[in-house]
């Protein structure tokens, strides 16, 4: 068996079963807005911070390790204490702006022989709270768009669904229909215009399909639920292309091919959730302006 195929059954078995798991996660583990979920997110911004963090240092921008899972834990943890425990929101701002002073008094007290790549830690710090640890903690915040467990599932399962069947969709489209037009977008030459499209008719599927099968969670305001399904379905295909995108750049910036290697045919744990931090911010804001309307 070649390294293709492998990689090629590697990406199905986990999407298989990984998908799954997710699902039955959400549906059966609903407690306290789906607490179990929220962890595993939680876990998933650290590990993905400190992945991160490991690819910035080879441009000079790094992070210690401890540094990095705190910086991309703490805002989703924030996050989670709010929605799960009734916390006040203020802790989520609490928290980012926790991880910028620290981020900025470490700077202000480099000492003389490290003044140098002060203002590469300062970025560095910046952008390890940032991503993906607030970006993927909106996951997290969408379990306090419904107070009904059912109506959250249905929410965080819709969010999951258009950025991991964009991905799988432009991966399969690519490999039947991506021959001979690549190389569309140089971070990553193997992207291809029908991987996009099919991506993209993907994402917009179900956002059509969730607004139609689940009136009561999707009461569209401003327009026709089918019309605006399929507005938060494109945006949040291309929030979830641009992610994707987004991870190559850094990675081809950074001279690796994965950002770890914790995911079989995936990479690692940034490799797997660079679209989604993307996608659910975007899914988050145009939800709330598309059908959560008072």
């Amino acid at each position: 068996m070649n390294d293709r195929m492998k990689n090629v059954l590697e990406r199905l078995l986990v999407f298989a079963i990984g998908l799954p798991a997710l699902l039955a996660v959400i549906f059966f583990l609903p407690y306290r807005s789906h607490l179990v979920l929220n962890v595993v997110v939680v876990v998933f911004c650290a590990l993905g911070a400190l992945e991160f963090s490991r690819m910035l240092k080879r441009k000079g921008l790094g992070a210690g390790a401890g540094e990095a899972l705190v910086l991309g834990g703490l805002p989703p943890a924030a996050m989670t204490l709010c929605v799960s425990f009734g916390w006040s929101p203020f802790f989520v701002a609490a928290a980012a702006l926790v991880c910028a002073a620290f981020c900025l008094i470490r700077c202000a007290f480099t000492p003389a022989r490290e003044f140098d790549g002060a203002a590469a830690r300062l970025a560095a710090g910046f952008s390890l709270t940032l991503y993906p640890g607030l970006l993927l903690g909106c996951i997290i915040l969408l379990g306090a768009l419904s107070p009904s467990p059912s109506s959250q599932a249905i929410l965080l399962t819709t969010c999951l669904c258009m950025a991991l069947v964009n991905d799988g969709a432009a991966w399969f489209f690519g490999i039947l229909f991506g021959a001979g037009n690549k190389g569309v977008v140089a971070v990553s030459p193997n992207k291809s215009v029908a991987g996009f499209a099919g991506g993209m008719i993907a994402s917009l599927v179900v956002g059509v399909a969730a607004s139609l099968w689940a009136p009561g969670v999707f009461k569209a305001a401003r327009f026709p639920p089918a019309v605006s399904g399929a507005i938060l379905g494109l945006g949040v295909g291309i929030a979830s292309i641009a992610g994707d995108l987004a991870e190559s750049a850094v990675k081809r910036s950074s001279g690796v091919k994965d950002s770890g290697a914790l995911v079989p045919g995936r990479g690692g744990v940034l490799d797997s959730v660079d679209s989604l931090s993307l996608a659910a911010p975007v899914f988050f804001i145009l939800y709330n302006a598309l059908f959560n309307i008072k």
